[in-house]
């Protein structure tokens, strides 16, 4: 079985209008709720062996966050331009070269990408908030074999949620 929860990074920061939108930082509201869901996490003992982000400052800082609360478990970390602003398609052929010892990733990225591919693995939802985290579960052994057919959903969580108690 694989895990897979994809994440939307924690809110930006709109005060440096000159940076251009890759180089765009989180905001304080982001800073708090980046490690405010690793920990709800941790309370519920869901840790990646790896997480993959967007290169994108806003989903590097949003992934640090995480890492910083799991930072004892020591989880692979990669960075890669592939996944800034990037459509579902492209997102999934990302996870998909996932070396198979992995059993549970977590991958920081952006809408729209994110929700559509939530939309396309079977889930229906209209707009994953920033620092949500939503969970699939596959019933493969590859990555290379992840897709709608054997794909089923794990947990939904966002920052405004009254009840962290996810699944």
């Amino acid at each position: 079985m694989k895990k897979l929860l994809l994440v939307r990074h924690a809110k930006s920061s709109w005060d440096h209008p000159l940076l251009s939108d890759h180089q765009r930082p989180l905001a304080a509201r982001g800073e708090r709720d980046a490690p405010r869901m690793a920990k709800r996490l941790l309370g519920n003992r869901i840790f990646p062996e790896k997480i993959l982000s967007s290169d994108a400052v806003r989903a590097v800082q949003t992934a640090e966050r995480f890492l910083e609360e799991f930072a004892r478990l020591e989880p692979e970390f990669e960075k890669t331009g592939a996944l800034y602003h990037a459509n579902s398609g492209n997102i999934l052929n990302c996870i998909r070269q996932t070396p198979d010892r992995i059993a549970c990733l977590f991958v920081f990225g952006h809408n729209p990408g994110l929700t559509d591919l939530i939309n396309s693995l079977g889930e229906r939802l209209d707009n994953l908030p920033t620092a949500a985290v939503f969970g699939f579960q596959f019933l493969c052994s590859r990555w290379e074999e992840i897709g709608r057919k054997n794909a089923s959903f794990w947990l939904y969580d966002f920052p405004k949620n009254q009840s962290p108690k996810i699944f």
